[in-house]
């Protein structure tokens, strides 16, 4: 405690942070709403919020279409990055986010599988296969970390996940190969929010919100993880319990996630890193952070991938990407001398 107590980050900046993360996001959501690849004018786009018709073509474009990416674009990237945050802080691990540790391409895994056995799929369905096959891979990475004379390491528990990685990525290209679903499975794969409808996004909405409160409700505890287990034992801290709760929120964040955009990676290794420079290294104010953050980076990004090269879109998935494999690189680099 004495390195939080050293270094104190108070309420005031905290709460400052947040203001001008919460306006940012608004910002960054009123933009995406109001421009992408059709071209209407910005009244036309507030009239289709506030004075709906349903006649009109442009207003359906709003209210059917921006309105729910721009959500969804939200709710991604609220889950990915606060997901990093709970896996960073669990694990001492700076290189730790679900992209990378498996988790994202088990959950995709899972549900190509489901595209191509389950063809009368409902989105309850796919959430649930998402779940499995997040879960699935997390024990195996967490298994193959742990083999050898020196057991479960940060730098053992990435290789581990990026090894987990590429096998269901090939997995999931031997599905689409062999069941013809490379339409289906290419521009998802890729990560984009363009199919996102309200429907869906208030089925997983209860998962999303559950996942995050809780994940504030444990911020104490993984404050005190973050300083060591021995450490946060002698203080009464359930170590058993505390990363059991901090898994389940992981696989059930990244499974929704998966499921409304795809495996998109890098957001939760990203996200967490750029808060620690603003609030500190105390959870309780980087894990809220992070879920304002993240989901500003994530509406920034998909608004950028439609009008980089309009009409056409790129989507979130390779722009986080090109964004986060330099990152991950410099991250590695820091922690060299940890590899040996």
């Amino acid at each position: 405690m004495n390195k939080l107590q050293s270094k104190p980050h108070g309420a005031i900046k905290f709460t400052l942070y947040i203001v001008i993360g919460l306006g940012l996001t608004a910002l960054m959501s009123a933009l995406s709403i109001s421009f992408g690849a059709a071209d209407l004018r910005i009244a036309t786009v507030w009239e289709a919020i506030f004075r709906f018709d349903p006649a009109l073509r442009d207003h359906q474009i709003i209210q059917t279409l921006r309105l729910p990416r721009t959500v969804a674009d939200l709710v991604v990237g609220c889950s990915l990055a606060v997901c990093g945050a709970i896996m960073q802080g669990t694990t001492r691990n700076p290189l730790a986010d679900s992209g990378l540790m498996g988790i994202t391409s088990g959950a995709a895994f899972a549900i190509a599988l489901c595209l191509a056995f389950l063809p009368g799929y409902t989105y309850g369905q796919m959430m649930l296969f998402a779940c499995l096959g997040a879960a699935l891979a997390t024990g195996m990475t967490y298994f193959i970390a742990s083999l050898g004379k020196r057991g479960m390491t940060p730098q053992r528990l990435v290789l581990a996940g990026l090894s987990i990685s590429m096998l269901f990525g090939a997995l999931c290209q031997y599905l689409a190969i062999n069941y013809d679903l490379g339409r289906a499975l290419a521009f998802w794969t890729a990560g984009s929010t363009a199919g996102a409808k309200w429907g869906e996004l208030l089925l997983v909405s209860p998962l999303f919100v559950g996942g995050v409160l809780l994940a504030l409700a444990l911020s104490p505890s993984v404050t005190l993880l973050s300083l060591g287990e021995d450490v946060a034992g002698g203080l009464g801290v359930r170590s058993g319990l505390i990363k059991g709760l901090s898994t389940l929120i992981v696989l059930v964040l990244t499974g929704l996630a998966v499921v409304i955009v795809g495996p998109v990676g890098f957001v939760g290794l990203i996200t967490p890193h750029m808060v620690r420079y603003m609030v500190g290294v105390d959870y309780r104010y980087i894990i809220p952070a992070c879920a304002v953050y993240g989901a500003l980076l994530t509406v920034s990004a998909d608004l950028a991938g439609r009008l980089v090269n309009r009409p056409f879109e790129t989507p979130i998935g390779i722009i986080f990407s090109m964004i986060g494999v330099p990152y991950f690189l410099f991250l590695a680099r820091r922690q060299r001398r940890e590899f040996g």
